[in-house]
């Protein structure tokens, strides 16, 4: 093993969890649409989704997604989760540079 290839396995290994969700506020439109993203406009909704998943479990997940851009470019998905039944719906989040 080469000396650089010991100090880069010996290196200690970050354990940080990228792209977490963050709490956002975000202005909708009709159908729910977002229309701004913590005070920056949206200048393009490239596409839209809705994730339902662990159905079977006492925390079902259900999210409708947005794939956006800014009007200065920013790319972002935000997410409005609703909640399936958790009576904590409501609560938008975004992820993204």
């Amino acid at each position: 093993m080469s000396a650089a290839a010991k100090v880069m396995s010996e290196a200690p290994v970050a354990r940080t969890r990228l792209n977490l969700p963050r709490p956002a506020r975000v202005r909708v439109g009709e159908g729910g649409v977002p229309l701004q993203v913590d005070g920056r406009a949206i200048e393009l909704v490239r596409e839209s989704w809705l994730v339902e998943d662990r159905w079977w479990t006492a925390r079902p997940l259900r999210r409708r997604y947005w794939e956006v851009v800014t009007t200065n470019g920013r790319n972002l998905v935000v997410f409005h989760d609703l909640g399936a039944g958790r009576g904590r719906a409501g609560g938008w989040f975004a992820q993204g540079s």
